[in-house]
């Protein structure tokens, strides 16, 4: 049977055993299967799937879409030689995947490996799971479907990135209990190009950069972590980001490379950026509701008027 791979983070690709699949290049059919991908586990009715990757078309322009991007999803996709139910199962009202074991998706390695190092530091990894770890982020070649902007897309885009985020850290704080420092600062180089603002990332990277001998590159990290902090937050350091970087300007620091714990302010600090940027796809969503509930509006309007100016008096 064939193995059919599927990658949504960064650039929408689809393969058949090491051949590319050719055909899926229309955005809203790379949105619809990427959308039904992700909500594997559900059956989706099809008046939803049409509004929500349609919502700008009347209703049955929509609906019409949907018909015309599942039949050319099921043509692109579906493998005759094979036996099993068929990847889509259409009904007349319902839309449901169906994946077996011979289909691989990021999306969903990535959600497996987290949900399994759920509740185990970093400290605490075996080298099997950290291995099982880095398999999964090497999956993560970019956010999910770069270049869509639905809604959808947003939320579950967040989502997913800060799982992988979470698995960098656990895997940053693993390099540092076992003295790899330099994969150490690799992976707390990679959190910071996505969350510059996080503290007790740029405190780990001044640590690693000072036991493995760089004291230089620990100083600016530190004035790194302060102008993040400023543009991203508008704060200043916590006094425990200060005072390490006091010990590391006087060469005071302690070279044992233990972890330092997350104290609740800088929780809260990393809790303040994500929901900053999660404002921030709020306001999208809030904008492009106001523009539906508008032209729903005006199409209600327009039919009133039509339905009014066709009609006749009675005699």
């Amino acid at each position: 049977m064939a193995t059919r791979r599927f990658q949504l983070f960064g650039k929408f690709t689809v393969h058949r055993d090491a051949e590319l699949v050719k055909g899926l290049d229309g955005a809203k059919e790379q949105e619809l299967l990427s959308y039904l991908l992700v909500r594997r586990d559900h059956c989706h009715p099809r008046e939803a799937l049409a509004a929500l990757l349609w919502g700008d078309s009347s209703t049955e322009k929509s609906r019409k879409y949907l018909r015309q991007a599942l039949w050319h999803v099921q043509t692109v996709l579906e493998d005759h030689h094979t036996s099993g139910p068929p990847l889509l199962s259409v009904a007349h009202d319902w839309v449901q995947l169906n994946l077996n074991s011979d289909t691989m998706l990021d999306v969903a390695v990535l959600e497996q490996a987290f949900a399994a190092a759920r509740g185990i530091s970093g400290e605490d990894l075996d080298r099997a799971a950290a291995e099982m770890l880095k398999s999964a982020i090497d999956l993560y070649r970019g956010d999910l479907l770069e270049g869509s902007y639905q809604d959808w897309c947003l939320f579950e885009r967040e989502r997913l990135q800060n799982m992988y985020l979470s698995i960098l850290e656990k895997l940053m704080v693993f390099s540092k209990a076992h003295h790899d420092y330099e994969a150490g600062q690799g992976y707390a180089s990679t959190i910071l190009r996505f969350d510059p603002a996080r503290e007790s990332t740029h405190r780990q990277l001044m640590h690693l950069y000072c036991v493995a001998g760089n004291r230089t590159a620990a100083l600016r990290q530190y004035e790194r972590c302060v102008r993040a902090l400023a543009e991203e937050l508008e704060v200043k350091p916590q006094r425990s980001t200060i005072l390490l970087y006091e010990k590391i300007r006087a060469d005071q620091l302690d070279s044992s490379p233990a972890g330092e714990p997350l104290t609740q302010v800088s929780a809260l600090q990393e809790a303040l950026g994500h929901l900053k940027r999660f404002q921030g796809v709020l306001s999208l969503v809030q904008r492009k509701l106001q523009r539906d509930i508008k032209a729903v509006e005006q199409d209600v309007k327009a039919r009133t008027n039509l339905t009014w100016g066709n009609s006749s008096p009675e005699n």
